[in-house]
């Protein structure tokens, strides 16, 4: 079972029921192509560019504007494993989108499924560890029908 916490600290996007089914799916999806089994929690916030900018800064050093953040917990509890949080700027799933010419869910669920691949170890700092990242996202992304 995946239990996702919702945090909504935006109005640039609504945030409907519908697009909290797809990002559990998506995140559902991750765990399945894992091979991981069990009770999971997963907490996403959607923040302003400002919010995310600020959060950067502190937690990463960098005084930036950024999409997405994750941060790893990867505890037990109550036979629950707390995954961590996802934190996205919805004012760049808008600008991503456009720029890439494709939906804003596309957008988001690809955050997320990113967001859930850096929760679970993996990184792009490197260019070995870019091509694995990229090549599940491409697989996990092609499994939810999500191309446009």
């Amino acid at each position: 079972m995946i239990s996702v916490l919702y945090d909504n600290r935006q109005d640039a996007i609504e945030i409907t029921a519908d697009k909290e089914d797809a990002i559990k799916k998506a995140i559902e999806a991750v765990l399945i192509k894992e091979g991981l089994k069990g009770d999971f929690e997963v907490s996403v916030s959607f923040v302003t560019n400002e919010e995310i900018k600020d959060l950067n800064k502190e937690y990463r050093n960098v005084d930036s504007e950024t999409d997405v953040l994750s941060f790893p917990m990867n505890e037990e509890f109550d036979g629950v494993n707390i995954l961590g949080d996802i934190v996205i700027s919805t004012q760049k799933i808008i600008e991503q989108a456009d720029e890439y010419k494709h939906s804003k869910e596309r957008e988001m669920i690809y955050l997320i499924v990113h967001s859930m691949l850096h929760l679970l170890g993996y990184d792009h700092m490197d260019t070995d560890e870019k091509s694995v990242m990229r090549a599940k996202e491409k697989e996990i992304m092609k499994e939810l029908n999500i191309f446009k």
